[in-house]
């Protein structure tokens, strides 16, 4: 249910956040903007994460508060248990201090009935007592007897008091026992209540974040989407002006050929095969180094000589990483032999800031930029060393080689 919520209030968030149009003319000004709403996603994503850290900060807090409440709830039964079982006992203990009080009264009485004969009769009783004695032994005897039933009611009385008094005082520390369990019983239940309520607190405060990581999702899905528009308005801006230079250079090309019917093309070690791309027009156009423009220059002039796996000839063949490697070898660079390595080499700089003779690295791929939103490369086994356009897959590193 709660993961629905979420989906439904990142819905209603996603119609409701409305990322700027792009509306700028030229690849310059789409790639600052593009820089921008990338620097704008970083920080949603960063804000999204920082959020989720704190969610999951709470639910750690809530998974331990509930603990403790189950325990505190345990607690609280067991104390219910031993002062119910305290009331059994000081119960039981009432009926001894009730017995022993009522045995302690019929002694007592007894006693007092027999005080209250003696006294009445007097010296008389004793004396009857004694001449009524057959001889000596006989009187000795009944005079023990009488001195018996004293130090018997004594004895029996004093006991009973010792009892009642035992019994009482299990009593009252059953009592007391049983008053502590009540407080602590009540302090559980206050603790618990107010644990109850701090819980219930984290979890509207968790609910809060679901929400607010929500709206950091809506906005980071808003910014990739305006970031993929804007990649789209570049490919479609490089492919017009790519057409444009085409057609110039068709247009030029036309016009040599009519001032030179005769004149043939020459050969040398480096081979040139057209492309359908005037690179010159595109290199001579593009900002940049000089050295930089002269590099990219002579790595066109191997364009549609073959793809080599392994090799490093710019005529005979060569992969992606041996082309680039073998036309900074021409100058006198020497640059790492494959494509890993060769993105680290040089200086780093971002792709908009991309000049002739730049590598532009790819995943397990490398080629050189020549100006225009276009690279050469070695391609494939299948098109050779050709022309492409440097975003036709995704640009990982910009590495400078020369200034």
């Amino acid at each position: 249910m709660k993961k629905w919520k979420t989906y439904i209030l990142l819905s209603l968030i996603l119609s409701l956040i409305v990322v700027e149009p792009v509306c700028a003319t030229t690849i310059s000004d789409i790639k600052k903007q593009q820089q921008q709403t990338q620097s704008a996603l970083d920080a949603a994503n960063s804000k999204k994460s920082g959020l989720e850290d704190k969610q999951d900060a709470i639910e750690d807090e809530i998974s331990e508060m509930d603990s403790e409440l189950i325990e505190l709830m345990a607690s609280i039964s067991m104390l219910e248990d031993e002062i119910k079982q305290l009331e059994i006992q000081i119960q039981e203990a009432q009926k001894e201090y009730d017995a022993a009080k009522a045995s302690e009264e019929q002694q007592y009485a007894a006693m007092k009935r027999r005080i209250k004969f003696m006294y009445e009769k007097g010296d008389v009783a004793y004396l009857q007592l004694f001449l009524e004695a057959k001889s000596m032994n006989d009187m000795l005897n009944k005079a023990g007897y009488v001195e018996k039933i004293y130090e018997y009611d004594r004895t029996l009385l004093v006991s009973y008091q010792e009892i009642q008094k035992k019994v009482a005082e299990t009593k009252e520390n059953l009592e007391t026992e049983q008053s502590d369990l009540v407080a602590t019983q009540f302090e559980y239940k206050e603790e618990q209540t107010s644990l109850q309520a701090m819980l219930n607190e984290k979890k509207a405060e968790s609910d809060n974040y679901d929400q607010m990581i929500a709206q950091a999702e809506a906005e980071a899905a808003n910014y990739k989407a305006a970031i993929k528009q804007q990649n789209a308005i570049i490919k479609q801006i490089e492919a017009e002006e790519a057409k444009k230079a085409a057609e110039a250079a068709a247009k030029k090309a036309a016009e040599e050929a009519a001032k030179n019917k005769n004149s043939s093309s020459g050969s040398s070690d480096d081979k040139k095969t057209s492309s359908g791309t005037d690179s010159g027009t595109i290199i001579t156009s593009a900002t940049g180094s000089a050295l930089g423009k002269e590099v990219a220059s002579y790595a066109c002039n191997f364009v549609g000589n073959p793809y080599v796996a392994g090799g490093t000839s710019l005529t005979d063949g060569a992969d992606c990483s041996g082309f680039t490697y073998a036309v900074y070898k021409k100058y006198g660079y020497s640059i790492p032999r494959n494509s890993t390595s060769q993105r680290s080499a040089g200086t780093g700089i971002n792709y908009s800031e991309a000049q002739p003779g730049d590598i532009i690295c790819y995943a397990g791929h490398v080629a050189m930029y020549i100006g225009g939103g276009k690279i050469v490369h070695a391609s494939s086994a299948k098109t050779g060393i050709k022309i492409s356009n440097a975003t036709y897959k995704e640009i990982l590193a910009v590495r400078r080689i020369v200034s």
